[in-house]
């Protein structure tokens, strides 16, 4: 066992039907960007930034004390949030264990949780989950569901 760092080869040339393979670091295929590395990192990035900017327009219909309510807002967050942060979790869900991944991830879902229980940012994490845990299992027994 060695402390030393495995070095890359960057000078590795492949071809395909005589044609110089250009080497990149990342690549997005069917919509999962996919890095040299295979962390995701990239991918969540992108996933929670397009979801914060989502969050944001909707933060300007969605005030404490008017706008959108909450089975509204609850809808736009399972239709529409959620959807763009699990596309393609069965590749990448490994990754959550990370803490920088599940931070990212938690940020998005806290920045929506404020959004629909309309409360204001200084709230605990604590207090926003029991409460969308509370409104999504009594969603669920009004269905005739249960979790």
């Amino acid at each position: 066992m060695t402390r030393r760092k495995r070095k890359e080869r960057e000078d590795l040339e492949l071809y395909l039907n005589n044609k110089l393979l250009r080497q990149v670091k990342t690549m997005k295929y069917l919509g999962i960007i996919i890095d040299s590395k295979l962390t995701f990192r990239e991918h969540i990035t992108q996933a929670t930034e397009k979801c914060r900017k989502i969050i944001f327009a909707l933060s300007r219909s969605a005030k404490l004390n008017w706008g959108l309510g909450h089975k509204a807002l609850g809808t736009l967050y399972t239709g529409g949030i959620q959807p763009l942060l699990l596309y393609g979790a069965l590749v990448w869900a490994e990754r959550i264990d990370k803490k920088s991944c599940r931070k990212k991830l938690t940020r998005v879902q806290r920045l929506i949780n404020i959004k629909i229980a309309k409360a204001y940012r200084t709230v605990s994490n604590e207090a926003l989950h029991n409460h969308r845990s509370y409104t999504h299992s009594h969603q669920n027994k009004i269905k005739g569901r249960t979790l």
